[in-house]
């Protein structure tokens, strides 16, 4: 099994969405996939967020689609069969841990101390999210921690904007940037996927 690390390499932002539907899901994941954003995170905050994936995964098949807010191991398996290719979440328990790994799911387990960043590096994990990133201490969090743990890098997400997004980009120790702002919710509800996809184009050149 590839790692999410492997999966996500070179990609320097990958859009976390909140999607109310599929088929705008669809549509969204070709506008991103168009704009030069071959991943995207759809987060499990909506009724319709496990749908959006299955359709996504079935319809769009270039895109790499993956579950992020998962907080149990029933999203890891429904996540799984929905056709996620990676999974995301904003800490992590042993449970959660452990049905990613015996289910098969590239994750990406979230840190938000050293402590928690080492006790996920034993297990193997390289690749981890900040969550909440700014209010968590941002780059200078980032910053401070690469030096004594190295072997780790980070997806950056909540607070992250175009404005700071190359600074934390910059770091030795970020692998890329989760992208709330690429897709807003209220331009996805009102359907301006022209909108999104400047925004996307934008984020792509980062």
């Amino acid at each position: 099994m590839m790692s999410a690390e492997g999966m996500l390499a070179g990609m320097r932002v990958v859009p976390v969405v909140v999607v109310e539907d599929a088929a705008s899901a669809v549509t969204l994941a070709e506008t991103l996939l168009a704009a030069g954003l071959p991943a995207i995170e759809v987060t499990l905050r909506t009724p319709k967020a496990i749908e959006a994936i299955a359709a996504i995964s079935a319809e769009v098949p270039e895109m790499l689609v993956g579950a992020g807010s998962l907080r149990d191991t029933a999203q890891i398996t429904a996540s799984l069969h929905a056709g996620a290719r990676f999974g995301v979440s904003p800490g992590s328990t042993p449970a959660l841990l452990a049905a990613a790994e015996q289910q098969g799911l590239a994750f990406i387990p979230g840190a938000a101390t050293p402590s928690e960043s080492l006790e996920l590096l034993e297990r193997g994990y390289t690749l981890q999210k900040l969550f909440p990133a700014e209010i968590s201490g941002g780059t200078r969090y980032l910053s401070a921690v690469g030096g004594p743990i190295p072997e780790v890098r980070f997806m950056p997400t909540g607070g992250v904007t175009p404005a700071n997004a190359p600074d934390y980009l910059a770091l030795a120790n970020v692998a890329c940037v989760g992208g709330t702002w690429v897709a807003p919710s209220a331009l996805l509800a009102e359907r301006r996927f022209d909108d999104i996809a400047a925004l996307a184009r934008a984020a792509a050149e980062l």
